[in-house]
This record gives C-alpha cells, sequence and structure tokens, in this order.
C-alpha cells in the first residue's frame, strides 16, 4: 500500500509452507484480510518471499497467469521479493544454512535470476522492483576463511551478471529493477564500512571491466549502471544489532553514492547487563527462553568502554554472560515492532523510529517492508491471531510515518 509516498508491506516469509501451493494458499488466506484492514479503496502491495522450489514452480504451466489474475482481481501487486532463503525457513534447522548456497554458486545465481523473470512479470508499470539477497556468504565457513580472495571474485562475478541482466531489461523496457545486498552480523557483509569496501574493492573495479566488456559500457556508465541495479537492504534489526546509527549509515551510503533498495523494518532484541551477578542472572532467565535450533541468534556484547564482542549464537553469548566489562547485549530476533519493553527485555525500536524519522526529510528509498518472525516473545495478554498481529504492525509503522 502506498503510505507518504512509500510502498509499505510485511514480508511473506512468516507464513510457514516452501511449495508455491503453500505460498499461494497462505497469500489467498492472509492478504485480502490484512488489505480490508489497512487498504479497503487502494491497492496493497506485497513482499513476496519465494523460495527456489517456489519459484520453479511459479513459472510452470499457467500459474503465473493465475496468480497475475488474482492479484489484478483482489487489488494487489508485488513491489518486492526476498531472495535471501533458498531453501526450508519454517520448522527446520536454518542456523548458518540459510547462506546456502552463497553467491559463489551458479545455484544463487540461477534462483535469483528467476526470481527477477518472475518479478519482471509482475511488477506494475513505473515502479521500481526489488529483490533483497544474501550478504555474499556467511563468514566463519572454513572455505571463506581459508580463501577469501577467491569468495569475493566469485560472487562479485555473479552480482555483476545480474547487474547486466538488469540493464538490458532497463534499456529494453525502461522497467527499473535492483538487487539488494542485505548485510547481517557473520554475513560476508556484515556493516556499513564493510559494504563500502566491497563497493570500492570489488564490485565497481570488476564490474567496470566486465562491462565495458561485455556491454561496451563507459566506465562512467559502467559504474551508474552497478550503483543503479545493485544496492543495499537496510535491515534496522541487523544495523542495530552492530550499534549502527541509521543517520550515520545513510550519511556515509550517500557520500559513495550507495542507493538503498529496500528498508526491512524490524527489531532486535535488546539487554541491558547490570554489573551485579544477581541481576545478570536475571539476564539470563529472561534469554534462555529464546534459545532454539531453528535460527542463528547472533550476539553482539558492547562493554564500559564501547567495544563490541561477537558471538555466533545465543548459547554461546550465554556461556559469557560473566565477562565483568559487559554493558549491553543485543540479539538477533525479528520481534514485534510496536512494542519497546519485554519485561526485564527491551528491543530497538527506536532505531526504526530515528529511520522512520529520516524519512519524513529525506526518501533514500520508497520501499518499507516489515519483518517480524518472533512473535513468542509478547506477553500473553496481548497475542493476536496472525492476521490481526500483521495488521498491528503495519498500523504502527504507518502511525509514526
Amino acid at each position: 500500500m502506498l503510505k507518504s509516498g512509500y510502498h509499505l508491506s510485511y514480508c511473506t516469509n512468516i507464513h510457514p509452507g516452501e511449495s508455491w501451493q503453500d505460498t499461494f494458499h497462505n497469500i489467498k488466506l492472509y492478504i485480502p484480510k490484512i488489505k480490508q484492514e489497512l487498504s479497503p479503496n487502494t491497492a496493497f502491495g506485497i513482499g513476496l518471499r519465494l523460495s527456489d522450489l517456489a519459484s520453479r514452480e511459479l513459472l510452470e504451466g499457467e500459474n503465473l497467469i493465475v496468480f497475475k489474475t488474482w492479484l489484478d482481481k483482489n487489488s494487489c501487486y508485488v513491489f518486492t521479493l526476498n531472495g535471501f532463503p533458498f531453501g526450508g525457513f519454517h520448522h527446520q534447522s536454518v542456523k548458518d544454512k540459510v547462506h546456502q548456497p552463497d553467491w559463489t554458486t551458479i545455484e544463487r545465481l540461477e534462483y535469483t535470476v528467476r526470481l527477477f523473470d518472475i518479478l519482471q512479470d509482475l511488477l506494475p508499470h513505473k515502479i521500481d522492483g526489488g529483490i533483497s539477497t544474501s550478504p555474499l556468504s556467511y563468514k566463519y565457513w572454513s572455505g571463506v576463511q581459508d580463501d577469501k580472495k577467491r569468495v569475493f571474485e566469485k560472487a562479485t562475478l555473479n552480482i555483476i551478471k545480474i547487474a547486466e541482466k538488469l540493464y538490458k531489461i532497463h534499456q529494453g523496457s525502461d522497467q527499473l529493477l535492483h538487487l539488494d545486498i542485505e548485510p547481517e552480523p557473520d554475513g560476508l557483509l556484515e556493516n556499513t564500512s564493510e559494504v563500502i569496501d566491497w563497493y570500492q574493492e570489488w564490485l565497481i573495479p570488476m564490474g567496470i571491466n566486465y562491462l565495458k566488456e561485455y556491454l561496451d559500457l563507459s566506465e562512467e556508465d559502467a559504474k551508474t549502471c552497478l550503483k543503479s541495479h545493485i544496492r543495499l537492504c537496510y535491515d534496522v534489526c541487523h544495523f542495530a544489532i552492530v550499534y549502527e546509527k541509521p543517520e550515520e549509515v545513510f550519511a556515509l551510503l550517500k557520500s559513495e553514492k550507495i542507493k538503498i533498495g529496500k528498508i526491512q523494518l524490524s527489531a532486535a532484541l535488546k539487554a541491558s547487563i547490570a554489573e551485579r551477578e544477581e541481576e545478570r542472572e536475571l539476564v539470563r532467565e529472561a534469554l534462555t527462553p529464546f534459545v532454539e535450533s531453528t535460527y542463528l541468534h547472533q550476539v553482539v556484547e558492547r562493554d564500559s568502554r564501547g567495544q563490541l564482542s561477537h558471538y555466533r549464537d545465543l548459547p554461546q553469548a550465554l556461556e559469557k554472560l560473566n565477562n565483568p566489562g559487559a554493558r549491553e547485549w543485543r540479539t538477533h530476533f525479528h520481534v514485534p515492532v510496536f512494542l519497546k519493553n519485554y519485561g526485564r527485555l527491551e528491543s530497538t525500536q527506536d532505531d526504526i523510529l530515528q529511520v522512520l524519522n529520516y524519512l519524513k526529510k529525506e526518501k533514500v528509498t520508497n520501499h518499507l517492508e516489515v519483518e517480524t518472525y518472533t512473535w513468542e516473545v509478547l506477553p500473553r495478554e496481548i497475542q493476536l491471531e496472525m492476521t490481526e498481529s500483521i495488521v498491528r504492525e503495519l498500523q504502527w509503522v504507518k502511525k509514526n510515518l
């Protein structure tokens, strides 16, 4: 839906299901009810998540035509896709496998090409479309640590091939599509400085050489192509976990002319760490129920000197809770955005509010997507059915935007 000139929706990765049949079932089940509450008289945008399997099945037979017909009939449209999780995302152990296959592989390249083929067909006229994707690879895999140069070269080349495809689409149809790289803790790209270094040291120099050879572009046109079609997905939760301030990130990206393709509005869990041992044990009690086997829950600790320490998952962090210098933990959970406090724990909601306030004065992107999938953190008395929960999230964003 449009709000203050922004396409605002939620990411459908909250709904379980990896096949197109399951994905479409959930769209038909939830979207009309959500639209009725939020934009009954105007078109509703969808932030669509398609697994590799669902993307293949959607292109079979009449499936895509049937989906487009449904969108038209229900006054809905797709403007962004989540192309980060390739395979299973529910009811199984995902952990670091969410990065598999990474950008060094033909599987990731072909999957993303297929998503753009779908988005190109679905996207309404005069609306730019984006697909968020993994931050190249996972930093702690042995193959990445042993030969990081090879990983950067192969991953960057595949992403340049996406830029080439999107450039040709834009030249042929004036349809603007972009790939939105999504940094996250422990990804090969996890913060602003690593993103900027990748652009400067890998994407731009490699991309200029490739596009000069294969598209006969000038150096300046090649650089424009790369920065137009390869953008950043700013996930507020992820940047909050590494303690980066939104205005500073936006300023740095602007200085490098790196565009933001999509902002994912999401909140992380936050815990203040007291010096007294008994108070720390209360924090441990509050966090222990969140130790689970499905997703990675990276923790970044800030100490009394402002130094940061990284833990790959919550269990490893809990083993170090007795670190006397620790003052704050931020943990990778996508908790509801409308609530700031969760008992002894808090959320990084302030970062979302800072982003929304910034957007009131500078439109760094027109794609906004709420991404919440940890509902159980809510006090039982305010837990709602799924449709009502999603509506509540989007209403909170609309109010603050």
